[in-house]
C-alpha cells in the first residue's frame, strides 16, 4: 500500500509523466544548447561560444577585462531561438590560447585583428556587435575596417569618448602609461590582478552586491593568475592609450555610418562613467539609451532588462537592414 502512495505522489508532482527522462529537455527548459568550440587563426586557436542557428541574424558578442565570453552565458542562452551569437575569447583570455609575448603581440590593434580573422573564418559578414569594455576598442576596430559587416550595435559600457574615462579609477594606469616602469606597474598589478579588486570591478556600484555570481570573480582570478598572463594584461593596459588616440576616428565612422546603436550602461561603472553614455548622442541619431542604476558589468544585475530591450532592438533593426549569416 505505501508502495502504491509514494508512486502515485511522485506521479502529481512529475505531471503525467512520471519518467522525466521520457520528455524532451526543450520542453523542460527554455534555454538553448551552447556549444563549445575553437578555431585557428594565424596559428592562434581561439575559444567561442555559440548558439542558435546559423541561418538566423547573426550577434557577436565581444567581452571585457578581466573576464571572457563566460560574461555572456545569459544573453547566449535566452536569444538563441531567434538569433545566431558568437562569444570569443580574446588571445590570453578565457579558453583560448596563451602565446608567449615572444610569439604574440598582445595590443587591442592585434587581438582585433585575431578575432576579425575568426569572423573570416567562420564566413560572417554581416552582424550587430555588442561591446562591454575591452569589446569597444576591439569592435570599433573590426567596424572601422568593414563598415559594410556592421549592422548596428549593443553598448553595455564600452566607451569612445574622452569623457568617458572615470579619472581616480585611471589615475594610476594613466601614471604607467606615461611612464611605465616596475614601479609605475606594482600597484596596478597589486590590486587589479588581486582577489578582492577583481571582486571590486563587479560589484562596485551595484543596488546588492548579494546578486552577482561569485564565480565571476573566482574564474577570473583563476584566469589571469597562470603563468605569463599577469604581463599580457600588463601590456594591454600599457596599449589603452592608443585607444584614446582612435577616439576621433571612431566618432568620425559612427557620424559617417550611423549604425542602429542600443545603450543599456550602468551608471555608477567607475572606470566609463555616464559621461560616456551621454557622448554618444552627439553622434548617433538612430539610438536607444537605457541608464541602469548599477554597475560596470551590467548585465550580472539587469540581465532580462538588457535581453528584454536587445530583443526588441534587433527585431526592429531587421525591418530597415539585413543582419544575416552568409
Amino acid at each position: 500500500m505505501i508502495q502504491y502512495l509514494f508512486i502515485g505522489i511522485t506521479a502529481l508532482l512529475l505531471g503525467s509523466n512520471p519518467n522525466p527522462e521520457a520528455t524532451p529537455i526543450e520542453e523542460r527548459t527554455k534555454t538553448y544548447t551552447i556549444k563549445y568550440k575553437k578555431q585557428e587563426v594565424n596559428g592562434v586557436n581561439i575559444f567561442y561560444r555559440e548558439a542558435g542557428n546559423p541561418n538566423n541574424p547573426a550577434v557577436v558578442l565581444l567581452h571585457g577585462f578581466p573576464t571572457s565570453s563566460h560574461q555572456y552565458q545569459k544573453v547566449l542562452a535566452a536569444l538563441a531561438d531567434d538569433y545566431y551569437l558568437i562569444a570569443p575569447d580574446y588571445p590570453g583570455f578565457g579558453g583560448s590560447d596563451v602565446p608567449g609575448t615572444n610569439e604574440y603581440s598582445y595590443t587591442f590593434d592585434n587581438i582585433a585583428n585575431s578575432i576579425d580573422g575568426l569572423l573570416e573564418k567562420l564566413q560572417l559578414t554581416s552582424y550587430v556587435l555588442m561591446i562591454q569594455d575591452y569589446g569597444a576598442p576591439v569592435g570599433f576596430r573590426i567596424a572601422t575596417k568593414h563598415p559594410e559587416h556592421v549592422k548596428g550595435f549593443v553598448v553595455q559600457n564600452g566607451n569612445a569618448y574622452v569623457e568617458g574615462m572615470g579619472e581616480e579609477a585611471w589615475a594610476g594606469l594613466k601614471q604607467m602609461r606615461a611612464n611605465r616602469t616596475p614601479e609605475t606597474e606594482k600597484p596596478i598589478a597589486d590590486f587589479v590582478f588581486s582577489y578582492e579588486g577583481l571582486k571590486w570591478q563587479y560589484t562596485h556600484g551595484t543596488k546588492n552586491p548579494e546578486h552577482i555570481n561569485p564565480d565571476n570573480w573566482n574564474l577570473d582570478y583563476l584566469k589571469i593568475n597562470r603563468p605569463g598572463v599577469n604581463k599580457i594584461n600588463l601590456d594591454l593596459l600599457y596599449d589603452y592609450r592608443n585607444n584614446l588616440k582612435l577616439y576621433p576616428q571612431w566618432q568620425e565612422y559612427l557620424r559617417e555610418n550611423q549604425p542602429p546603436m542600443l545603450i543599456v550602461w550602468g551608471k555608477n561603472d567607475a572606470f566609463f562613467p555616464e559621461a560616456g553614455a551621454q557622448a554618444y548622442k552627439k553622434d548617433v541619431k538612430n539610438l536607444e539609451f537605457y541608464l541602469l542604476d548599477t554597475g560596470h558589468f551590467a548585465l550580472e544585475e539587469e540581465a532580462e532588462f538588457i535581453i528584454q530591450k536587445m530583443r526588441t532592438f534587433l527585431q526592429r533593426i531587421q525591418l530597415t537592414t539585413q543582419i544575416k549569416t552568409p
